[in-house]
């Protein structure tokens, strides 16, 4: 009759198997260690967010077509490259929102950054970025903000982030409400 292995483990396996049987109970013994306790729910005063508020709808955000970059040239060069003291765009834009006695307060946000030109001088810089929230065709609100940037380095840009005040819209018409956001350099002088 010839040696069998049948029925004796491999050094290897009884190894795996050891492991795998650690594995095992360390799983069992931590599902045992759960309970059904509730998070821990901060009371710093903090705002907390509801579960309404995370099922609530946002109004959709967006930036209009040619309001994500802004330049600045010096006296006299408008629309001349050589001229450019910097560039600004808008790289992302979101929104909050929140509900509060049937009003939704919708809080509009942008990143960006600037990037100096061959005109570049240090100090701060001031880009004009508009709010526009719409119901339908309606303006609920349009405001002009003046978001100022430190520059201080010619060789690199700079980020920034705008955070515009909340506005208040009736949750009732919340689904017709859209939220634009941009530079916005007003009327062209002549």
């Amino acid at each position: 009759m010839q040696n069998s292995t049948f029925g004796r483990l491999n050094p290897l396996s009884t190894r795996f198997a050891r492991l795998g049987g650690a594995a095992l109970l360390g799983l069992i013994v931590a599902g045992c260690s759960t309970s059904n306790q509730q998070p821990t729910v901060s009371t710093s005063g903090e705002q907390r967010v509801t579960q309404a508020d995370l099922q609530a709808f946002c109004p959709r955000i967006s930036l209009r077509e040619g309001t994500s970059y802004f330049s600045t040239y010096e006296k006299g060069g408008n629309g001349d490259s050589n001229r450019v003291i910097y560039q600004a765009s808008i790289s992302d834009v979101t929104r909050d929102c929140r509900r509060d006695n049937g009003n939704l307060i919708i809080t509009a946000a942008a990143a960006g950054r600037v990037v100096p030109g061959p005109k570049f001088r240090n100090g701060t810089i001031t880009m004009p970025i508009r709010v526009v929230v719409m119901e339908g065709d309606k303006v609920v609100s349009s405001n002009l903000y003046k978001q100022a940037v430190s520059m201080t380095n010619s060789d690199s840009a700079t980020q920034f982030v705008f955070t515009a005040p909340p506005v208040t819209v009736s949750e009732a018409t919340a689904r017709q409400v859209q939220i634009f956001i941009g530079f916005d350099e007003g009327p062209q002088k002549k």
